[in-house]
């Protein structure tokens, strides 16, 4: 995907990128270079009758993987390093026929690649007899073993080309996006899997020079940093906010690695489906987005990660939940959740009009009905701005044994609101307790421990119980205090 965008180009390059397209006359072109796995356009301008361009070229800061962008569109890449690039290619087969006019860099890219097209052609009969159901066996043993081989050919070429232009980002590249080679676990080590698995999570990164601002600058970058962060670290909001924090310490003086790590680690925790990921987001905003380091953001985008991130903080795993109070389900008693004595607390958002809701509160109800005399209690808070349905939908269903409480347009309304916080009835997280958790779907579910902390959030019935017989399991494994 080609995205547009504004760059800003530091100290001019005394270097060019010469490039010719034959079929292309007064045609326009465009320079992009690649961010992560996206290319964002960098420069513009039109052919020569020849189909020639020229455009500037890079300096250091600015090196990195760029492609050539002609009508069609199509593109094809190439290196820009400090040197000067000359490049032919054609316009109906801008990739493959590229030529290497004037370029040691790109020499060397394309040089592989050859190589690698070459064994592609040589390899695609023997794949062919892998996926072939009527091939014999000894037929399928010799298509292996001659994959096998050019496998052999490929990591040969790649290890030849890192031992004799180490120096070059063709290389460096490369290097990237081979996996550390792990060693064998002593014969004594019980658990060899976990020492291996501790040992290529710790030595993951060797791969990568944190000082070098273009390894950001290739889509191979943000393919093993997808990686680390979604595979190789386990989803545990707490181990996630430590990993992040130690990744992003070893880009101390690369502004566009600490950038683009910064940036793909918050947003990626804002969007996670795993429980509780909002825990890591909220850290990250809070460590790394001031106006003295999220430097990329104008102010009012700045505000608004910031505003996000405090829009959150009430619903927080861990966290201790804002007491709610509200009216019960009569309208006439104020309720507090801090009153509830229990050793878990559901607290539910949900509305007589939902229809996940219906299908969900039987179960609630029959979780309920098992858990309760094991210290369970259910504080359901109706979302419907108008009580009348909610309160006949409860009365209906048998919806009663449990905590039903909920707003109503009168205690809304700003007078009142402001009559009963000051008159200290409630507060103003609960009668804005839609914005206080965050509530853009329903229902809205969380686990709170004895002291009102959550322990889980967003889940169903069916994940909830399964949670309560883990924490009943856990819990009956800690022994006891001795009494001395």
């Amino acid at each position: 995907m080609l995205l547009s965008g504004s760059v800003v180009f530091g100290q001019s390059s005394p270097y060019s990128i010469d490039v010719t397209i034959d079929g292309l006359s007064n045609d326009t072109v465009y320079l992009a270079h690649y961010y992560g796995n996206k290319l964002y356009y960098a420069d513009t301008t039109i052919t020569d009758p020849n189909g020639r361009v020229i455009f500037e070229g890079r300096n250091h800061e600015q090196s990195g993987k760029y492609a050539i962008v002609i009508p069609g569109p199509k593109y094809f890449e190439f290196l820009a390093v400090e040197e000067d690039i000359v490049l032919k290619t054609t316009k109906d087969n801008p990739v493959s026929d590229v030529q290497v006019i004037k370029s040691e860099e790109n020499r060397l890219f394309y040089n592989y690649l050859g190589f690698l097209q070459k064994r592609r052609v040589l390899a695609a009969p023997h794949e062919a007899v892998m996926t072939d159901s009527t091939a014999s066996e000894s037929a399928i043993k010799k298509a292996r073993n001659i994959l096998n081989g050019f496998g052999g050919e490929v990591a040969t070429e790649q290890k030849r080309i890192l031992a004799e232009y180490p120096d070059m980002l063709f290389a460096k590249y490369l290097n990237m996006i081979l996996e550390p080679e792990i060693p064998e676990a002593p014969e004594e080590i019980m658990n060899k899997q976990d020492l291996q698995y501790r040992w290529y999570r710790n030595h993951y990164w060797d791969r990568v020079d944190f000082s070098d601002p273009r390894f950001v600058k290739d889509g191979s970058f943000h393919q093993i940093l997808d990686r680390f962060w979604t595979r190789v670290l386990p989803q545990i909001p707490d181990t996630l906010v430590i990993e992040a924090k130690r990744l992003i310490a070893r880009t101390k003086g690369n502004a566009e690695m600490f950038k683009y790590i910064t940036h793909y680690i918050t947003f990626a925790s804002e969007s996670s489906q795993v429980m509780c990921m909002d825990k890591v987001f909220v850290e990250m905003v809070d460590t790394y987005y001031s106006p003295d380091q999220a430097v990329w953001l104008q102010p009012e985008q700045l505000k608004k990660v910031q505003d996000r991130a405090d829009e959150l903080r009430d619903s927080m795993c861990g966290n201790a939940i804002p007491n709610i109070v509200l009216p019960d389900l009569d309208q006439q008693q104020w309720v507090s959740l801090y009153d509830v004595d229990a050793k878990y607390t559901v607290v539910i958002i949900w509305e007589s009009t939902c229809g996940h809701c219906k299908k969900e509160l039987p179960k609630y109800k029959e979780l309920y009905e098992k858990w309760k005399p094991k210290g369970l209690e259910i504080f359901a808070i109706g979302n419907d701005f108008d009580p009348e349905p909610w309160q006949v939908y409860v009365k209906e269903k048998e919806y009663t044994s449990w905590i039903n409480v909920s707003d109503n347009p009168l205690i809304n309304a700003q007078d009142s609101a402001m009559k009963l916080i000051q008159g200290q009835i409630t507060n103003i997280k609960s009668l804005n307790f839609r914005k206080t958790f965050d509530v853009f779907a329903t229902p809205k579910v969380f686990l709170l421990d004895q002291d009102k902390h959550i322990l889980a959030k967003q889940i169903g019935a069916d994940q909830l119980e399964e949670i309560l017989g883990r924490l009943e399991a856990l819990e009956s494994k800690i022994p006891s205090p001795i009494l001395e």
